[in-house]
């Protein structure tokens, strides 16, 4: 196991998505990431299947330990800054303002503590007009023009996975490993900002290169159109993809393993702007080629010529695809009470090694007194702490849910 972030401690205030993400790769990579929850329900994701473990929040909270803290209880500064005191990051991903009302907000806290990295995840920003908004994925998704180039146009509805969720903390986890990296320098910790609005449209640069360029405001189909992207579906109802991007040779290919070279002429199609410019009526000639053979044929055949391409496979499809076990994506993990949980490796190796660890999702509060011990408190102050209110332990915790 390679932990690049060995001696590195994250306090982790998030819930939902974009925090969790965020506090989950760094841990990946070797973190002690400690989560920081309300005493009695916890991160709002743990409960979107009737118990406080559910696969959502399993998604997002592998390797980390779980503090059960009210950050409302007068205990709660002395524990936090305690915690603060001996941690490298505070990420949080709370509504602009509320850490700043509990005395935890950047100026308090970087005064206290100047080497500290301080990374805030919020939807649209610290300030401006949009500030006291709500904003969840779809509204960054909406705002940010990408959901105008996947929304489904027949019916118009929303499709697919959390996007700008996870994206956002992908993009909190880099900026706070630039921070470590100038903290090494200058002992001196950064407050790093991220938006979910910004990061959408950071994500989806190449539109507004287009756009900025030309004028030409993307669509759902302007993408695959210019990157010769289509799927089509074989005989036996399965799909399969194929882009074949600018790289002549490949079309060229395609029309020998389709048995049409002579589109390889025509000159709707001789070039990779006709054929963008023509993308509706190949993609028809296409999908009448596909249609006479089943995927097993186009696997084999596709493959023999070159062709970049895959099926579209359904989430059990991937699971079991022998490339995917061969990379070893996925992990048993074993939590003492809960059992086994599956769940995804980092997807970078080091010297060849992707494990992050083998620390299971935490119950809520798993590690609330584990954690007080290391800080120093000893046994009769923590049994204030938890008899007034201010922490649970895994036990409490269940028993005021139950």
């Amino acid at each position: 196991m390679t932990k690049v972030l060995e001696h590195v401690r994250v306090l982790e205030l998030g819930t939902f998505i974009t925090g969790p993400c965020a506090g989950m790769m760094l841990a990946d990579l070797g973190a002690d990431v400690i989560k920081v929850e309300q005493p009695g329900s916890g991160d709002p994701f743990r409960g979107y299947q009737g118990s406080q473990y559910s696969s959502q929040f399993q998604t997002y909270n592998a390797r980390k330990r779980s503090l059960a803290l009210n950050l409302k209880s007068p205990h709660a500064k002395v524990i936090l800054d305690k915690l603060l005191a001996q941690s490298d990051v505070l990420l949080e991903n709370y509504r602009p303002g509320v850490l700043d009302k509990l005395g935890f907000g950047w100026d308090a806290v970087h005064e206290r503590h100047p080497r500290l990295v301080y990374c805030s995840v919020t939807g649209f920003g610290a300030t401006g007009p949009y500030v006291d908004r709500p904003c969840y994925d779809t509204v960054a998704q909406a705002l940010s023009g990408y959901l105008s180039q996947t929304m489904a146009p027949t019916p118009p509805r929303i499709l697919g996975p959390a996007v700008a969720d996870t994206v956002s903390g992908m993009y909190a986890a880099y900026g706070i490993l630039g921070a470590l990296v100038e903290r090494g320098r200058t002992q001196v910790g950064r407050r790093v900002e991220v938006a979910m609005l910004d990061s959408m449209i950071a994500f989806g640069a190449s539109a507004f290169a287009s756009y900025f360029s030309s004028g030409q405001v993307h669509g759902p189909i302007s993408r695959p159109r210019a990157s010769q992207s289509y799927a089509l579906q074989c005989a036996d109802g399965g799909w399969v993809a194929l882009h074949l991007a600018s790289v002549d040779k490949f079309f060229q290919n395609l029309t020998t393993a389709v048995g049409h070279p002579e589109w390889a002429s025509d000159e709707r199609f001789s070039t990779v702007l006709a054929r963008q410019a023509h993308y509706e009526v190949l993609t028809q000639l296409l999908q009448a080629a596909f249609a006479e053979h089943d995927m097993a044929h186009w696997q084999v055949c596709l493959t023999e010529h070159d062709i970049p391409h895959a099926p579209i496979s359904n989430i059990d499809q991937v699971v079991a695809d022998p490339q995917v076990v061969h990379n070893g994506v996925f992990k048993e993990l074993k939590h003492p009470s809960m059992g086994v949980v599956k769940n995804t490796q980092r997807p970078v190796l080091y010297d060849g090694d992707r494990s992050g660890g083998d620390l299971a999702p935490p119950v809520l509060g798993e590690h609330s007194l584990e954690v007080l011990e290391q800080l120093g408190f000893d046994a009769k102050t923590i049994d204030a702490f938890v008899s007034e209110g201010a922490i649970a332990s895994s036990a409490e915790s269940s028993k005021k849910t139950t």
